[in-house]
């Protein structure tokens, strides 16, 4: 499933239409006929619906709504929100198709409109589209204040009223939705932390758009269950241990043991063949027992924390994940980063590695082998000195210079999650709960990412399947047994069996 900007929409409209040759009437006849199907599912006879129409493509997709409804025995009002020399092209059209069967339109005032609004169960806001430049104002702006002040369901076509598409924009009023309908492909807003909330519960439609057009304008997809089940290592019958990577965990502390215990016990449910841990003596005296299919190696240390790495041979592995547990000393970095440039596969770098990494960056940047990194917005805003706000509000846009940047793979941490490649792919993961918000839970997904690493057929798949089991493992144990207070980091481990079997 893509996910777009404006631009990106606009472009494959446009190229349908002109290039494929499916007329702009017939998209309109699919997505009002599709949007309420969905509707349909949402709603009943008994209610009473009223239906904000504005000028545009989404008042034309109102106007094919109105008319499928209301041939169906739904009790409909339309109110046209704008005047009628502005309703032009496709969307004159349908309007003239649903009087023609009969149908009726009232225009805005503001008096009987807000009663009328008063008096719905249903609001269906198709006033305006994914064109909106500027803050709201005139009619649409009074109408957008009476829906907010309602009871009724709102259900939003293709994207609220007044918000705008993509990343990036601060200032805006807009229709607060219960659901949006969206057209053809996911709108990047619906994904970025200040405006996902405007969308409520959303679906996307397929109103007939050609995949290569999508494919040809957008670089970023939202991952499905769909991708996970065509992209998860499968084992041959006749495999072996070492046919599902040799991987390294490095990390941990006096203080903080049960990180490292928690990176090592996720890599291992999640299918790493044979996985040893490198911690400080009292750290693996703690742990080895709670973990007993790992291997252990005592590191050089210091008060407690790891200062150095030299007595492991790291060629015998196929990927290292560092970081988790690991102590803010800077003897810890000194005594590690130098050891690990010289290594010739993935690193997975997270938590206090990825405080130590940023005077070694361009130096990791440098090396041919993956560098993966797994920041939260906090993290990823220090290594690019930037604010944490600023961050949020154009997470794609920052993911992508930092990937082309350092030539890495980069895992941002969120309710919707952004995996971008150093070739400014991009993924979106969405599963996962507030359950997740608790300590451990970026330990656990670490462990994920390197068994997926050294066991899928790229690195770029391996970091997707990751953060689809760890939600999924979130989401089936609170949909069951859990709930988003108790859940803890090690119960995300104890789901990964359950989310396998039921996803894969």
């Amino acid at each position: 499933m893509y996910i777009v900007t404006a631009e990106e929409m606009y472009k494959v409209d446009r190229e349908t239409i002109s290039t494929v040759g499916l007329d702009g009437k017939i998209l309109m006849e699919n997505a009002g006929r599709e949007a309420s199907k969905e509707i349909e599912k949402r709603i009943t006879k008994e209610d009473k619906a009223v239906i904000l129409i504005g000028s545009g493509n989404n008042g034309g997709d109102g106007f094919v709504i109105a008319r499928v409804l209301a041939e169906a025995g739904y009790s409909i009002k339309v109110v046209q929100v704008a005047k009628d020399e502005k309703i032009t092209g496709d969307a004159a059209y349908h309007k003239e198709v649903y009087q023609q069967f009969g149908g009726q339109v009232e225009h805005y005032y503001e008096n009987i409109t807000d009663v009328a609004l008063k008096e719905a169960d249903v609001i269906i806001d198709a006033m305006l589209g994914i064109g909106v430049r500027g803050e709201l104002r005139g009619d649409i702006l009074t109408v957008t204040k009476q829906v907010n002040k309602q009871n009724a369901y709102v259900i939003s076509i293709d994207i609220p009223s007044g918000l705008p598409a993509e990343e990036g924009i601060a200032h805006f009023q807009a229709i607060e939705a219960d659901t949006t309908i969206m057209i053809g492909a996911v709108k990047q807003s619906a994904v970025c932390q200040n405006t996902s909330s405007y969308y409520g519960e959303w679906i996307v439609v397929d109103i007939g758009f050609p995949e290569k057009l999508f494919h040809t304008h957008t670089k970023r997809h939202l991952w499905q269950q769909s991708d996970f089940q065509e992209s998860f290592p499968k084992r041959e019958v006749n495999s072996h241990k070492g046919n599902h990577g040799r991987g390294l965990v490095i990390g941990g502390s006096e203080s903080m043991p049960g990180s490292v215990l928690m990176t090592t016990k996720a890599a291992l449910r999640t299918g790493a063949g044979l996985l040893t841990t490198a911690s400080v003596k009292n750290v693996i005296s703690m742990i080895a027992g709670k973990s007993p299919e790992a291997m252990y190696i005592s590191t050089s240390e210091t008060n407690g924390c790891i200062t150095g790495i030299d007595n492991i041979e790291l060629s015998g592995f196929d990927a290292i994940a560092i970081g988790v547990g690991l102590g803010r000393s800077d003897e810890t970095a000194k005594g590690i980063f130098p050891s690990l440039l010289q290594f010739n596969g993935p690193i997975i770098i997270d938590a206090d590695g990825l405080y130590h990494l940023k005077p070694y960056l361009a130096a990791f940047a440098s090396r041919q082998p993956p560098l993966i990194l797994t920041p939260h917005p906090g993290e990823l805003a220090a290594l690019m000195d930037v604010s944490v706000s600023d961050l949020l509000m154009e997470p794609f846009k920052y993911s992508s210079e930092f990937t082309n940047r350092f030539n890495c793979y980069l895992l941002l941490k969120g309710k919707y999650t952004i995996i971008t490649d150093p070739d400014g792919n991009q993924i979106v993961e969405s599963s996962g709960n507030p359950g997740l918000a608790k300590g451990g839970s970026g330990d656990v997904l670490t462990g994920m990412v390197l068994a997926m690493v050294m066991q899928s057929r790229s690195i770029f798949e391996g970091i997707n399947n990751a953060c689809f089991l760890h939600g999924k493992s979130a989401d089936l144990l609170v949909q069951e047994r859990h709930s988003e207070q108790d859940l803890l980091a090690g119960d995300v481990i104890q789901g990964i069996p359950k989310a396998i079997r039921t996803f894969s």
